[in-house]
């Protein structure tokens, strides 16, 4: 989901010392660092690349999910997780927290795009009571925690929260409050409350211990639209956005983890990867500064190219202001391109690949119909980013496989248009097997092409910070 939240930048946050432990999130084993980890395994629900899910249904997908936008201006944490992926519907990432005294089970929505951490509570009107991920969902009380406390229109939380829009005040009952309201009509209202979020840290070695930190979330009473519906169903929504009420921001301000996440997803063999509390470091590694003051993780895009000749695409149509720019969301699945962008795009890539293969067009997308492989026939394609990044995309970080034709494969871009609209949205499909740094006390991102699999996960000493 993409945020309607507005970015606010800050200073440089002090530097953590080695022996701070960084939180780390994994998607199918446990990543060990030197310092302070979570380990989370995260379920994607739509494949990064399916012959088997037609690029028109990917678009819905995705439509949806960017329909849901808001409308108003020392050791290792191992959280346990279930999940179910479905290529029917939205693909989403997902994890179990445990919050409260005594600690209870929510499963919760992993979004890069907002955030605010909401979990629906026990006299919420419209919250789904069951999922079509086969999970069981649960509602917070605040009754039956014996750490849980409101959180108050005098508190200072609140008072930043109000700043970001992402809480308000109607002075009745002191209570801090919030209202979400979303572009499809879908949304959540509630009110915060502090609790414990407990996570077990795994020491050097193999000793465990369960630690815990105090974090305000949304308790919400309301869900309106397509929270409502139960087929992609969880107890919440898991913000990792910039604004200071993230969890991210939460933990960092209390000294327990460093401003900065890291991801890795892996486009083959069914997916996976990680998801991580920390900065992943590599020697390759590129970065890009954030675009300032900009309600999502926005960067400056300056050109495209193709087989290496830089595209004649007027560089107006990257600038960022409040109605375009260049997104990094790792939510949506494939990747969008402004119409300008978009048409000498596809147009490149034909024309190179036109002696080779045969285009086709096959229900309004741009296809080609292969007899190899396609690594061998079709151009690297590179986005060149402010400060000399590139983000270097091979033929299978721009193709989706659909289906085969008398014996040949039939692979189309998978780049689409935003009519109308002069948005760039970088999805999994560009996004996967790379290591991907959000690095929030730098304002910037970076990356590096990366086989996201066991090797990430195996502890050395040299990889992370």
């Amino acid at each position: 989901m993409v945020s309607r939240s507005f970015c606010k930048r800050r200073e440089m946050a002090a530097v953590f010392p080695a022996w701070i432990m960084v939180t780390i999130l994994v998607l199918e084993a446990s990543l060990v660092m030197g310092g302070f980890q979570a380990s989370l395994k995260l379920e994607r629900r739509i494949p990064l690349v399916s012959h088997e899910v037609e690029l028109g249904r990917l678009r819905e997908f995705d439509r949806l999910r960017h329909g849901r936008l808001l409308q108003s201006s020392g050791g290792v944490v191992d959280f346990p997780v279930r999940g179910t992926y479905d290529p029917f519907l939205v693909g989403l990432y997902y994890t179990k927290l445990q919050i409260g005294s005594p600690p209870k089970e929510y499963y919760v929505q992993i979004d890069t795009g907002s955030d605010v951490l909401w979990i629906g509570c026990n006299s919420c009107n419209g919250c789904p009571e069951s999922s079509g991920l086969q999970i069981e969902l649960n509602l917070y009380d605040p009754g039956s925690s014996s750490t849980s406390s409101l959180v108050s229109c005098s508190d200072q939380r609140c008072n930043a929260g109000v700043q970001s829009s992402d809480s308000g005040c109607s002075g009745q009952g002191n209570q801090c409050s919030y209202t979400f309201q979303y572009g499809d009509g879908s949304g959540t209202s509630g009110y915060y409350v502090a609790d414990l979020l407990l996570f077990s840290t795994i020491l050097e070695g193999s000793m465990t211990a369960n630690s815990t930190a105090p974090i305000m979330f949304g308790c919400s009473v309301l869900q309106t639209g397509d929270l409502t519906k139960s087929d992609r169903a969880v107890d919440g929504i898991f913000g990792f956005g910039q604004q200071s009420l993230s969890v991210i921001s939460q933990l960092s301000s209390q000294g327990i983890a460093p401003r900065v996440f890291s991801h890795c997803l892996r486009g083959k063999n069914g997916g996976g990867g990680i998801l991580v509390f920390g900065e992943i470091l590599e020697p390759n590694m590129v970065y890009t500064p954030l675009v300032p003051s900009q309600p999502h993780y926005n960067l400056d895009l300056r050109s495209i190219s193709v087989g290496g000749q830089v595209l004649s695409i007027d560089p107006s149509v990257f600038s960022t202001s409040s109605s375009q720019g260049t997104i990094v969301d790792s939510g949506t699945t494939l990747a969008y391109l402004a119409d300008e962008a978009y048409d000498a795009f596809v147009d490149a890539i034909t024309k190179t690949v036109s002696q080779t293969v045969r285009p086709v067009l096959s229900k309004g997308n741009q296809c080609y119909l292969i007899t190899s492989s396609v690594t061998d026939i079709f151009p690297q394609v590179s986005l060149n980013f402010a400060g000399g990044a590139s983000l270097i995309l091979n033929p299978p970080d721009y193709l989706v496989q659909q289906n085969s034709i008398g014996g040949a494969a039939v692979w189309c871009i998978g780049f689409q248009k935003i009519q109308g609209q002069g948005i760039t949205i970088l999805g999994d499909l560009v996004l996967k097997d790379k290591i991907i740094v959000y690095d929030l006390a730098n304002e910037r991102i970076g990356w590096t092409d990366h086989d996201c699999k066991l090797d990430l996960m195996i502890p050395n000493d040299n990889m992370f910070c």
